[in-house]
């Protein structure tokens, strides 16, 4: 009698663990469900629709580090919200601490909020990580953080460690451009400033176009970005 009882504990423990798995199952499928219509969003540049998405998964399974960093990019690329998006992005990486997208995102937050230097350690930290996919991004980033202090060789280390990995892109090129410029080394600035021009989709070598450009972008660009402009326009002078 009582190995049958027995048994019948058993089935029931099995029953009850099976139905928690499978709602479970559903939950996560409902989140990915909402997450997916949200990047669908993005892609249609409809920012409110997909951050309600995004809410809607975050709800369901606050747990998951994409809907996260997901909800911390909205906050920090279109509501300008930095300190909301700092707060995504931190329990994004809580989840997983190699979110190497995470930790650039956060040190671009603090840049933002004026932070040079604790921008310079997410973005080591992004880098520290092998399996991250574009580690050219954050040493960008490091490259120009280390710029905005003057710690113009630690930037020109940062932008060489960039183009080892994307030599085809044309922005480590530019911000060595600037570096040099500061420097005074004004020959290595004019090739520095070549080299992106000529790699660069937009311009395609086209250095009157590149400088109309940038006297363009200057209308509208922020502080630190007007300079950089300006002083753009005033290597391709060389």
């Amino acid at each position: 009698m009582n190995k049958i009882l027995a048994i019948i504990l058993f089935l029931q423990f099995m029953l009850i663990s099976g139905c928690a798995t499978t709602q479970t199952d559903n939950t996560s499928q409902r989140a990915a469900a909402h997450y997916k219509i949200g990047l669908g969003y993005m892609n249609e540049s409809k920012i409110q629709l997909a951050f309600v998405e995004f809410q809607k998964a975050y709800e369901i399974n606050p747990g998951n580090k994409e809907v996260l960093y997901a909800i911390g990019i909205i906050y920090l690329q279109y509501f300008d919200e930095t300190l909301k998006a700092i707060d995504f992005f931190q329990k994004a990486v809580a989840i997983d601490p190699e979110y190497s997208e995470a930790y650039n995102s956060l040190g671009i937050a603090q840049e933002k909020l004026g932070n040079f230097n604790a921008a310079i350690p997410y973005y080591k930290r992004a880098v520290s990580y092998l399996l991250y996919s574009t580690p050219e991004k954050a040493f960008i980033n490091m490259g120009r953080a280390y710029y905005r202090l003057k710690s113009y060789q630690d930037a020109l280390t940062a932008y060489k460690e960039a183009i080892k990995r994307a030599p085809q892109l044309d922005l480590p090129f530019l911000g060595m451009a600037l570096c040099f410029n500061a420097m005074g080394n004004y020959g290595d600035a004019s090739a520095a400033m070549s080299r992106a021009i000529s790699l660069s989709p937009a311009y395609k070598g086209d250095s009157s176009l590149a400088a109309q450009d940038f006297a363009a972008k200057k209308l509208t660009a922020s502080k630190h970005d007007q300079q950089d402009l300006s002083d753009y326009i005033e290597i391709l002078k060389y």
